[in-house]
């Protein structure tokens, strides 16, 4: 049994103790000195970058069980932290202090949420179950040298479930922990990656995702009673299987799936005769899928470039429910469990982080919380344009521009082309301060969705995996041609930016293709695949064997030692700013502190920013100030230096 022996005093002692001594380096100009925040009057033009960075909102929103109370992290005092407020709106309460929350989750009493903290963001969790009125706290989990992923509470909220490495430092196990006494027993014995997604209403069962690759896993169900585990979902083509909302009685569920399809649509599994039945197939992925405590509603999203619709159906009359118009932009949504409340929470073009409650009943929209704007005049906010292009190959890509005002800023303005992370993932119209606070100055920021991002399909998600993976860097190549042709941009003068992912783009395109780009922003990015593949976390090296090959198979061992950046580092010929933090458990610091020295070493200018107290993000205020201050003035000095004079 794994027992919590520490009180929740002693567990803050053991926040440090747990964090990771960072490798040395040795030159103390690159660890940032943070300086008191500074934010210039309101009003002001331009507005200065912090305000940008304090124009935030809800991150995570999640209803009550009864719909009373809408919880939702919110970096507002510095760093993410849970707070609360009721479906009235009146002024919401801090619940958590100190070091910032990782997730959070509400008991099925309503009474009570469980909260994850890390050690300066280490991603090795501990577990607190929090009074919903923030005055008590208990420890449940004390911090680990293991990596856990919550699951879930069981129905009656007696026990939590997740995932987690403790047996070997490698593989996740599931384990199940009792609520009241914190006792702990592991249910099932893994390999890789094996995770609790969904648990049976009132029953036993429990569905399993079983990581295959970073866009498709196979899905089991595990009996928590006796451990055995049952295979569900396990086509020959890899597909991805998510969003899962049991029936009230237990006898199937609703789902997310691509499974002989390119896109996601909505699914309904049953037990009994063991189908599953397509009931929505758009040509859009459908995420969100929600569905009421009593089985009335069910709520879904699709992704529709980039913006998120929403769908609803009332499934006692088989009659769609109508959906309020909400303010464009990409959407979360929360069920209440016993009331007929959605909280959809918004991340847009014009909104950090809105969140407005649905009355599902009457079918109307209110707001209960609304984003702080920094100060700043949110008519000033830019609303991208999708923009499609082909490939050298005839692959279509698709990307955002944000475009300065004409009137203001000139007819061609420099560009920035940011490049997201994953790589399964997607850039979307939310809210983001560094492309508004760019596009504000007048520089262009263009966020590309290269091959390997989702929401265009599986095959396209899948155009960069193992062999493929250059692909994808020479797309980059290709969207500067495009962007050079009729689309009003001074291509002269243009940047790359990117992070995690995005930054290994970036430490490639530059040395394989130098001059194509006048300078580089790395953030958290891989400079060697090969080290980087073998020292990566054990949640990634659970997808990473499918995504980019099995890094302990001589095959990938030669690949990867042939086609990473680091070798092409003494090409690297234009300024470059790079940032790391120093406890990162996905791409260890070593990767960035390897590229800046060799870049240095060829005589290259280098700003190198390594955060002593971060890991895979940035998320205290006082280090987001220092790295976006130094990230706005590169840019400016390097694209705009008129602008950069102005000392903003």
């Amino acid at each position: 049994m794994l027992k919590p022996l520490l009180t929740v005093c002693s567990a803050i002692v053991l926040a440090s103790a747990w964090a990771e001594t960072p490798p040395a380096w040795d030159n103390p100009a690159d660890i940032p000195v943070t300086a008191p925040v500074t934010v210039g009057l309101a009003g002001e033009q331009p507005a200065d970058i912090v305000r940008y960075l304090l124009a935030e909102g809800a991150g995570a929103a999640r209803l009550s069980p009864d719909g009373g109370t809408l919880a939702f992290s919110w970096s507002v005092s510095g760093e993410p932290q849970l707070w609360t407020i009721d479906r009235e709106g009146t002024f919401p309460r801090q619940l958590t202090f100190g070091s910032g929350i990782t997730f959070f989750a509400w008991a099925p009493d309503g009474e009570h949420l469980l909260v994850g903290r890390d050690a300066e963001g280490n991603e090795r969790e501990g577990y607190y179950l929090l009074s919903a009125d923030g005055s008590s706290e208990r420890l449940l989990l004390p911090l680990s040298e293991a990596f856990r992923v919550f699951g879930m509470f069981s129905s009656s909220g007696d026990r939590i479930l997740f995932s987690s490495t403790e047996r070997n430092g490698r593989d996740f196990d599931i384990y199940v922990t009792e609520v009241a006494s914190g006792d702990t027993r592991r249910v099932y014995e893994g390999t890789f990656g094996f995770f609790p997604s969904a648990w049976q209403p009132d029953g036993n069962l429990v569905l399993v995702s079983e990581v295959r690759g970073e866009d498709a896993n196979d899905v089991h169900l595990l009996n928590i009673d006796t451990g055995e585990m049952a295979p569900l979902f396990q086509p020959e083509i890899a597909a991805d299987y998510s969003q899962f909302e049991w029936l009230p009685d237990g006898s199937g569920f609703f789902l997310s799936t691509n499974v002989d399809r390119e896109f996601n649509g909505l699914a309904l599994y049953t037990l009994a005769d063991k189908t599953l039945t397509y009931l929505e197939t758009p040509n859009h992925d459908v995420s969100n899928v929600s569905l009421s405590g009593d089985g009335r509603y069910l709520l879904w999203t699709t992704n529709e470039e980039g913006y998120s619709v929403l769908h609803g159906m009332d499934r006692s009359s088989g009659s769609p429910l109508d959906t309020p118009e909400v303010i464009p932009g990409v959407y979360d949504i929360s069920l209440a469990r016993t009331a007929p409340l959605a909280a959809v929470r918004v991340s847009g073009p014009a909104t950090p982080g809105d969140v407005f409650l649905w009355n599902l009943d009457t079918s109307t929209l209110r707001q209960t919380v609304a984003a702080s704007l920094g100060g700043l005049d949110s008519s000033t906010f830019v609303t991208p344009t999708s923009l499609r292009y082909p490939a050298r190959d005839g692959v279509e890509l698709q990307g955002l521009l944000y475009r300065p005002n004409k009137e203001t800023f000139g007819a061609k303005p420099p560009v920035v082309v940011q490049v997201h992370g994953g790589p399964t993932a997607q850039s979307r119209p939310s809210f983001r301060s560094v492309e508004q606070y760019l596009v504000n100055n007048g520089i262009a920021v263009f966020a590309v969705n290269v091959r390997g991002s989702t929401g265009f399909g599986k095959t396209y998600a899948r155009l960069d995996n193992q062999e493929k993976r250059l692909d994808s860097v020479r797309d980059l190549v290709d969207t500067v041609a495009f962007l050079s042709r009729g689309q009003g941009l001074d291509t002269d003068r243009i940047a790359v930016m990117g992070g995690s992912y995005g930054g290994y783009m970036v430490n490639a395109v530059l040395g394989s293709y130098p001059g194509l780009f006048d300078a580089g922003v790395s953030i958290v990015g891989v400079s060697d695949w090969v080290r980087a593949l073998e020292e990566a976390s054990p949640g990634l090296k659970a997808s990473d064997r499918i995504e980019y090959g099995d890094i302990r198979e001589e095959r990938w061992q030669n690949f990867y030692a042939k086609n990473s950046p680091i070798n092409t580092a003494n090409r690297i010929n234009v300024p470059m700013l790079v940032s790391h933090g120093a406890n990162d458990p996905r791409d260890p610091v070593t990767e960035s502190d390897r590229i800046v020295r060799a870049v240095r070493a060829n005589g290259n200018e280098v700003i190198y920013m390594r955060f002593p107290d971060e890991g895979h993000s940035i998320r205290k205020r006082p280090n987001r100030v220092a790295f976006y201050r130094t990230l706005s003035g590169f840019l400016e000095s390097n694209l705009k230096p008129d602008l950069a004079e102005t000392g903003n």
